[in-house]
This record gives C-alpha cells, structure tokens and sequence, in this order.
C-alpha cells in the first residue's frame, strides 16, 4: 500500500508505509519473502542466518501461551554461504527494502556474515544479539554494553549499509545497552526481542519445550515493549523500531506515539494472516486523517510533547 503520508525514510531505506516484517517470520525463501511484501509489508527482515548451518532444537519448538506464544526453535539457519543465494534471488523480486538478521558466536563472526550478506546484496543487516534461548551467541553479547560495542564496531568497519540492533528486555537496563549500541554507531534500534519464559506440563511434570527457556512473543510483551520504546526514544537520537505484540493498527499507533518510526510484526501473522500488514497500514493511513495529520513523521514520539 503506497501513500504519500505513509512513507518513512529509515536510516536512508524508503519504506513505502512504516510496517516491517519482523525477524524470525517466514524470512528464508525467496517466495515466502516475496509473499510477504506483495502482502503490503513496508520492508522485510529475514529470519537470523549465520556463519556456518545450524539445525536448531528438537521438536516441541513452539508452545502456545494464553497471549502469545513461547518459542525455542534454536535459530535454525542454512548458515550465511547458502542463504546467499537466496539474498541474490530475493533482490530480483522484491521491491522493498531486505533486511538481513545476523548473529554469531563471536565479534568476527558477526562481522562475517554481515559482510557476506551485504555483498549478496542485503540493504541492511539487523544485529540479532538478544536471542534469549541460544547460549553463547548474542544472548550474552547484548547483555554486555562492552562487548556489543565491539560487535557494532566491528560490524560498522564491514559494511557499508545500515546496521540495526535488536535489543533484549532481558537485560538490568535497556537504557544502558542502547546507549551503548548507538555510542558504537548503530544506525537504529529494534526494540525488542522475546521475553524469556517456559511452560511446564503438569500431567508430565515437565517443561514442554526441549529446551526448557523460550521467548515469550505476542499480546502479552506488547506493553512491556511500549514502555521501553516510549524510555529508549527520550534517551538516544537514531530510529527506534517497535516490536512486540502489533497486531493492529491500534497496536502499531501506540508505537509510534511512544516514539517508533515503524514497526515490525510478527506473531500476529500466525493468528491474523498476511493480510495484517494492509490492514494495519489502513488503519494508520485512517488514523492520520482523522488526527488531521499529513504524515506518520507527524507522529513519532507525540505523547512525550503532549
């Protein structure tokens, strides 16, 4: 859906309307990639790739909770020399900007596959250093504002497209880490990741998932990430993009009140469908005109001048 007021210009990527695909979300293939922006998404990120093939976690991956769902998939990837390919393949379908999900289990690692995705032809990479279920890859690099600065750093030097930085919420302060992240240079912030949690079967007596952990994604996190877009936006001066728990355009507008340039979904699309990414952009185009506003830029970070 394409609309004068509804587009945003992201760290120099034109977003035809501020929806993105959030990470983790049908991002593999060319064709569901392809689906996804033909279904109205502003930009798509893929799901997180790196440097070598991963298998991820047995089976149960995914368990539903009462307001979203909790996963541990093991962020399973063909590793970055194969997903290349479909880099490449991508970029001659797609007419929105392609993001790129990376993570490692080390500062040149993270570098490596940025580099390499870059190359391919991503438009950007997001740094996926908050995954809360995978020990010894970002989970820990984004709890150290020390060591995350030294992969943005490293990074930064590799590429010369923008670099994103998913946030976790499992952290002390969110607001230390992400001053920390754009002292390093990130370009702009996705806030934020799962939250940690489990479900125990109690006629078992055990966890459900193989992996015990997952993170918590959908309705339940919604405010939990609304209250940390609204206190990271007063803290730092990149973009902030909002994630967790939109599934309207309600839910989207919020966001962007709080301080979010655009938005990622998600979750939503298991309950919703693709169809989410229209509908949620009718309803911001709506709520403009109703507002009198002639942009989603008109927007951003409104209630903290109110």
């Amino acid at each position: 859906m394409k609309d004068a007021g509804l587009g945003v210009d992201l760290v120099g990527l034109r977003l035809a309307n501020p929806t993105m695909l959030a990470s983790g979300i049908l991002g593999y293939s060319v064709e569901t990639v392809e689906s996804v922006a033909k279904a109205g998404a502003g930009a798509i990120v893929t799901k997180s790739v790196s440097a070598k093939p991963r298998e991820g976690y047995p089976n149960p991956t995914v368990v539903q909770a009462n307001c979203g769902l909790i996963n541990a998939v093991g962020l399973p990837n063909p590793g970055i020399q194969e997903f290349a390919k479909e880099i490449r393949s991508a970029k001659n379908v797609l007419d929105v900007p392609l993001i790129v999900s990376v993570f490692g289990f080390s500062t040149e690692e993270y570098a490596s596959v940025a580099r390499k995705a870059v190359r391919a032809g991503a438009d950007g990479v997001e740094l996926n250093v908050s995954c809360p279920h995978v020990k010894n890859t970002g989970s820990e690099m984004g709890q150290n504002p020390k060591i995350l600065s030294q992969v943005i750093r490293k990074v930064k030097a590799s590429v010369d497209k923008p670099v994103l930085v998913k946030l976790s919420p499992n952290v002390t302060s969110m607001l230390d880490i992400a001053d920390a992240a754009v002292r390093a240079g990130a370009d702009a912030l996705t806030v934020m990741n799962t939250v940690k949690a489990m479900a125990i079967d109690v006629e078992t007596t055990m966890p459900i998932l193989a992996n015990r952990v997952g993170g918590l994604s959908g309705a339940a996190v919604k405010p939990i990430a609304l209250r940390h877009v609204y206190d990271v936006y007063d803290q730092v001066d990149v973009p902030i993009i909002g994630c967790g728990g939109i599934a309207e355009w309600r839910d989207a507008v919020e966001f962007l009140l709080a301080g979010a340039s655009a938005v990622q979904i998600g979750t939503a699309i298991a309950a919703e469908g693709l169809k989410v990414f229209k509908e949620v952009t009718r309803g911001i185009g709506t709520y403009l005109k109703k507002k009198g506003l002639r942009s989603v830029t008109e927007v951003v970070g409104l209630s903290h001048r109110r």
